[in-house]
């Protein structure tokens, strides 16, 4: 077993990468090739990535010492698998890359120039030249070759011209995937062999030119069948090894984006991208199979999904010697296309091929193909077919019939099929040295008929197509957007007229041509004394030196040609060249000219040719055409920009006026919804703070005295206010709109990469409002401006659904942008490293979880609020009040006692106060308040142990407006009780009694409360031991106040209440030793929604035993639970009992209904089954009996009932069920209804009613005293 060989070839920039200043970001040291990125930054990590492979070609300059040579790559690749060969081995080399990254050039070369040919004339060259020095009488070789090209999915025959269509790829068992009819010509030298790729690259360049594409839409597949044959002198044996040599040349592998791909030539993208992403998964599919050294059930290679892996299944992973060259480019424009190239590199050297010498292959091959082929005569002959062999193939004879038949059966026809391809194959294999040399004359003149007859040039002596420059006669030479297939088809402009046309004109035409537009008669070239003219037919398109032809036009050498839309050529007279150098010769040009004629190039006549042919290509023509045309690129693009930007505009303006009614119609409902909250709440808000004695009657409780505060506005004020308010809505709304739509990118991308990274975590969209009961988290807090808005502000945030730890999160969108640029980099480390990077250290990428957030220790339960009205007047309550969850969930209840201190409690501290504080109200936050401005206010507060410290003080911010209403005018002295006296002393407490229903699920519970204009300072209880199970958490913490009585604070009391908050520790933290065991909270559903109950009778009395004695202790020796069937037979007309129809309800009481029919006799059949146990072993059935009959499902459990009938009982029995592990007893008992003289049971029922019975059996149990009753309500109609 050996790997795959693996090298990579960087090529030198290209005129195009010259041109844009482009940058090299590949550098290669050793067996090491480094890629840098350049949009990053150069000292970052990932900047560079660095991959490591058998081969690092550095071909980028050739003047550089360490610059690798078309001879070099041959003599590290070549030679080794050329040896291979030579020892009997199946060998591949195959070149992938991008467009123009080099392969084609690695592959073929440059065969006109000296030291530039590619690895396959080199391998070619190198065997015949191994073949001459090894031949000898006991060592013969013969050599086969074949081309092929596949596009788009489909084969075609590049040396055989009778093979025009799609070749049909088959599989045979013994041999494997091959292409059927595809020509396999013997060569015996290497110059047949260079002729036979010339003529190849031209079938494929005509077809490439008629069908409108170019080599780098498809795959070329190269094969060399090498055959050893060695004569053993000893034995007089002959034994032969057969070598299979794959040189293929894949095509482009670059985007459709970055070539601007569009139309067909995208679909042809598309098709080939198939075959390059199915070689992908061929390669990932079998390196990991590879790594995990043992193959699993669920390992699967995908050879089939495209022609080129099915074809190359031997050469991949299988009996080949294997080597791939990825060729890339140096610039930072191709970043992408390269590194992709490199990666995928990377993946096939980790490939493991197991690789065999073919030795005697064609002996054993010739035996079991005559095998099938007798296994196959035998099958048509069992269908009636006979079969005889004829000149032309297999011919069926049926039934001595002399006319042949179809095939009645499709298995005859795959069977004949078979046979056909089997014949073939043993043909080939039988056909010898001799006749396979006169094939191949044969194809190779049929070949040269047919370029002769499209125009293409063959050489005077005519013995060959080659690649060739004529010395005296003016031609035409083809140029292709592929520079490989650029200048390989010549067409002679003979003496006289030379006609071009399609193959469809009726007069015969010297130059084919295919294309939709090429006419019958396109144009002709007449040639007179040397001057060659061409004239245009009228309606054809023909263009030279880029304008467009209607006029007799004389060429001159090098004028660009192109007739139609995809025929391109240069014309080149050798006379006229060769009078040009004459004449140049002749000319002394000075300095001066020189460099007027290189600076001043327009000038020279566009029918003339460029002093460097050379650079007259493919793109040259193509550019030269549209601008002499008239066409600008630019400006055409920008038309088609203008003309997009128009269009979006509509659609922008249609989707405005659409979102702006639906805004309208969402903002009234919102509006109708948002008032109707507010008043349920400010009115059970009022509501908790009452004592029963508020309400004298029942209207008083709708009556919020909040409402007689509110200002009475004009009209004109109160349209102003409407106004103003719609404006602030229509900003929010637009606000929102911009960040859902602006930032929904940013959420679609972190779901995604928590999904690939298998994060148990989701990210949505959600508003947060800040409530009373649902205050916002810290990251939301408002800004100062936003104090004073007349309602809340609407946040757009990010809901985290950690579903890991069970918790919720919710983050701004500023945070969860730089969470994102964390996962990214979380997710680029662990998708991009390579395990055979040099510089892999996974310790060096591992870092913090951008995923998941620390959890809080204790969690908020709820809030609850107190108002302290009640101190107005020198009454002390005690209120009950709801502790409310950010949801609008009751989590239980907060006992709280609001009273006023007289100055002798004050002074007295035996009561057990363990608080003290002082706040004081600044009178300015009154004038603040009724400005609409933020004031600020002093709270001094003291916090002292068992004693008060006076002395102490903390001053600190007051009231900042957050109030819920406002008041209508100054408060007087006069107004005031007399224990509220301005700038006296004001003492209240406020106790902290108990918790109650607060869930078991949170353990140490504490309560903290503050005024709502202080949630900085808070005043605090000790954590309290939640004992769950209804028991109440008592707190009793005691917290005297004292504040000086300001109007400030009388209006506080008025109209604001106190903030209390309860805390407690969540058992369910990740840090909780609790939170190992998962249980799950599961809400039952409401009692409405369940199904009704099943009645449960109790035994109907039994006449033989009567009342059965109660058990005289409680201990349970064994439980088991039984499963009963109730069955009701009735005799059917073969004389069985059938059990009649049951119709199976949730809704029905009993849950089933059984449908009898009337005067039939009855039988009652009941099964028990229980798990197996010793203990359980039923004896006797003592008795049955059926009672109670009614006709609604409750029963009485009247012991005076008359109905009640003891059955005849059969004979139980123990059923025996194969592979049943359980026990099952059966018994019978008749049952005569009319013995009950019940009228429900002699007649029929009535539309809609129900029956209702109870049955009880008695059993008697082995080692047990008193029987066993089961007992049943049955319902029937």
């Amino acid at each position: 077993m050996s790997s795959v060989k693996v090298a990579v070839r960087v090529r030198p920039f290209n005129n195009r990468e010259t041109s844009r200043d482009c940058k090299c970001i590949i550098e290669m040291a050793g067996y090491t090739t480094s890629i840098t990125n350049p949009k990053l930054p150069p000292n970052v990590k990932d900047a560079t990535k660095s991959f490591n492979f058998d081969y690092s070609y550095w071909s980028q300059n050739p003047s550089d010492p360490n610059f690798a040579s078309q001879t070099m790559v041959y003599r590290d690749i070549g030679e080794e698998m050329l040896q291979h060969a030579f020892e009997g081995y199946n060998v591949c080399i195959f070149a992938y890359g991008q467009t123009g990254a080099g392969k084609s050039y690695t592959m073929m070369g440059r065969q006109e120039e000296e030291g530039q040919e590619g690895i396959i004339p080199l391998i070619c060259k190198d065997l015949f030249h191994r073949i001459r020095s090894t031949t000898s009488d006991e060592l013969q070789y013969s050599v086969e070759v074949s081309y092929m090209e596949i596009y788009c999915e489909r084969v075609r025959d590049l040396l055989n011209p009778k093979n025009k269509g799609n070749l049909r790829v088959r599989e045979h068992p013994l041999l494997g995937p091959y292409v059927e009819d595809l020509s396999k010509l013997a060569v015996t030298t290497y110059q047949n062999i260079h002729d036979l790729i010339d003529e190849g690259n031209k079938a494929r360049t005509v077809a490439a030119t008629n069908m409108n594409e170019t080599s780098s839409r498809s795959h070329a597949v190269f094969t060399i069948f090498f055959t050893q044959k060695r004569l053993d002198e000893m034995t007089q044996l002959t034994t032969e090894k057969v070598s299979k040599i794959s040189l293929v040349d894949l095509a482009g592998s670059e985007r459709a984006d970055s070539t601007g791909a569009k139309g067909t030539r995208l679909k042809e993208g598309a098709n080939i991208n198939k075959s390059l992403t199915t070689l992908g998964k061929v390669i990932s599919g079998l390196a990991e199979m590879s790594a995990s050294k043992k193959k699993k059930k669920g390992d699967f290679i995908p050879y089939r999904d495209s022609v080129l892996t099915w074809l190359l299944r031997e050469n991949l992973g299988g009996n080949s010697k294997t080597a791939m060259i990825a060729a890339i480019s140096p610039a930072d424009i191709n970043y992408d296309e390269t590194l992709s190239t490199l990666r995928y590199a990377d993946r096939a050297k980790q490939i493991v091929c197991k690789a065999i010498v073919n030795e005697d292959a064609n002996a054993k091959l010739i035996r079991e193909l005559k095998e099938e082929i007798q296994r196959l005569r035998d099958l048509l002959k069992a269908e009636g077919i006979v079969v005889q062999e004829g000149d032309d193939g297999v011919k069926m004879l049926k039934d001595g019939d002399e006319k042949p038949n179809i095939p009645s059966s499709m298995i005859a026809e795959e069977a004949v099929d078979q046979l056909q391809a089997s014949e073939k194959l043993i043909a080939e294999l039988n056909e010898t040295w001799e006749e396979k040399l006169k094939r191949t004359e044969e194809i190779r003149i049929q070949r040269e008929a047919v370029f002769a007859e499209m125009g293409v040039a063959v050489k005077e002596d005519g013995d060959t197509v080659g690649v060739f420059s004529p010395q005296k006669t003016p031609h035409l030479v083809n140029l292709n957007e592929d520079p490989f297939m650029s200048e390989c088809l010549i067409y002679y402009i003979k003496e006289g007229v030379t006609r071009v046309g399609s193959a469809e004109s009726k007069i015969t035409q010297d130059i084919r041509l295919c294309g939709s537009y090429i006419q019958r008669e396109h144009c002709r070239f007449e040639n007179s004394n040397g001057v060659v003219t061409l004239i245009p037919i009228k309606g054809a398109l023909c263009y030279v030196n880029g304008r467009e032809l209607t006029d007799p036009i004389v060429l001159k050498t090098g004028s660009r040609v192109i007739l139609g839309k995809n025929h391109v050529f240069r014309f080149n007279h050798p006379e006229q060249v060769r009078e040009r150098r004459e004449h140049k010769n002749k000319i002394e040009v000075t300095a001066e000219n020189i460099k007027e004629i290189t600076t001043k190039p327009e000038k020279s006549s566009p029918a003339e040719t460029p002093i460097n042919n050379e650079y007259v290509d493919w793109n040259f023509a193509q550019i030269e055409l549209l601008e002499k045309q008239g066409i600008d690129l630019k400006q055409d693009m920008k038309l088609k920009l203008n003309a997009l930007e128009e269009q979006f505009k509509k659609d922008k303006e249609t989707a405005d006026q659409i979102f702006e009614e639906q805004r309208k119609n969402y903002e009234a409902r919102i509006d109708a919804l948002q008032k109707q909250v507010e008043e349920q709440s400010m009115t059970m808000s009022m509501y908790s703070s009452y004592t029963p004695d508020d309400f004298v009657q029942e209207e008083d409780i709708f009556v919020n005295p909040l409402f007689d505060a509110e200002c009475n506005w004009t009209d004109k004020e109160y349209q102003l206010v409407l106004t103003t308010c719609r404006k602030w809505k229509y900003h929010q709304f637009t606000s929102l709109r911009d960040d859902l739509w602006g930032n929904a990118v940013f959420l679609k991308e972190a779901n995604a990469i928590s999904v690939e990274l298998k994060k148990k975590v989701q990210f949505q969209f959600t508003l947060l409002t800040d409530t009373l009961y649902s205050p916002l988290p810290l990251d939301f807090l408002a800004d100062d401006d936003d104090i004073d808005r007349p309602f809340p502000r609407t946040y757009v945030a990010i809901e985290v659904l950690d579903t890991k730890n069970g918790a919720t999160h919710y983050w701004t969108l500023d945070k969860l942008k730089q969470r994102l640029e964390l996962m990214r980099e979380m997710y680029q480390n662990e998708a991009e490293i390579s395990p055979t990077s040099p510089d892999f250290n996974i310790e060096a990428i591992t870092g913090g979880d951008p995923f998941y957030d620390r959890f809080p220790w204790f969690r908020l339960i709820g809030r609850a609020f107190i108002y302290l009205s009640n101190l107005m007047y020198p009454v002390p309550l005690i209120h009950k009040v709801s502790i409310v969850n950010e949801k609008g969930d009751v989590k239980g209840y907060l006992r709280v006692a609001i009273q006023a201190v007289s100055e002798d409690e004050t002074s007295d501290n035996s009561c057990g106060v363990r608080q003290f504080a002082k706040i004081s109200f600044n009178d300015k936050d009154l004038l603040g308040r009724l400005s609409g401005k933020k004031n600020t206010d002093i709270i001094e507060r003291i916090v002292t142990g068992k004693s008060s410290n006076k002395g102490d003080e903390i001053e600190a911010d007051g009231d900042s407006g957050h109030g819920d209403s406002s008041i209508s005018s100054e408060i007087k002295d006069e107004e005031l009780p007399t224990h509220l006296l301005i700038s006296k002393d004001f003492t209240f407490r406020v106790t902290l009694l108990q918790a109650v229903g607060v869930p078991d699920e949170y353990a140490d519970i504490f309560c903290q409360f503050n005024f709502l204009h202080r949630h900085d300072d808070a005043f605090s209880t000790e954590p309290v031991k939640n004992c769950g199970k209804g028991t109440p958490v008592g707190f009793y913490h005691v917290q005297n106040i004292t504040v000086p009585v300001t109007k400030s604070f009388i209006e506080y009391i008025k109209t604001q209440p106190i903030v209390f908050e309860v805390f407690g520790h969540y058992q369910k933290h990740p840090l909780h030793n609790d939170a190992k065991q998962d249980s799950t909270f599961i809400r039952q559903p409401p009692r409405r929604m369940l199904p009704p109950s099943i009645p449960i009778s109790l035994p109907v009395r039994s006449p033989k035993f009567g009342v059965l004695p109660s058990l005289c202790t409680s201990h349970i020796h064994a439980k088991y639970d039984l499963l009963v069937w109730f069955e009701i037979c009735e005799l059917g007309p073969d004389g069985d009992y059938v059990p009649c129809v049951v119709d199976h309800s949730e809704d029905l009481p009993c849950r089933g209904l059984f449908m009898l029919h009337q005067g039939l006799q009855r039988r009652i059949r009941i099964t028990v089954v229980h798990e197996t146990a010793p203990e359980l072993r039923w004896k006797e059935i003592r008795e049955l009996v059926v009672g109670r009959i009614r006709n609604i499902p409750q029963s009485e459990d009247d012991d005076t009932d008359n109905s009640v009938l003891s059955l005849g009982l059969f004979p139980g029995e123990y059923l025996e069920i194969p592979g049943e592990d359980r026990c099952m007893f059966r018994f019978e008992a008749a049952w005569d209804s009319s013995l009950h003289n019940s009228v429900l049971l002699n007649r029929i029922s009535t539309g809609g009613e129900h029956i209702f019975m109870t049955i009880s059996a008695y059993l008697e149990l082995e080692n047990c005293g008193c029987p066993a009753i089961i007992t049943k309500d049955l319902s029937m109609v």
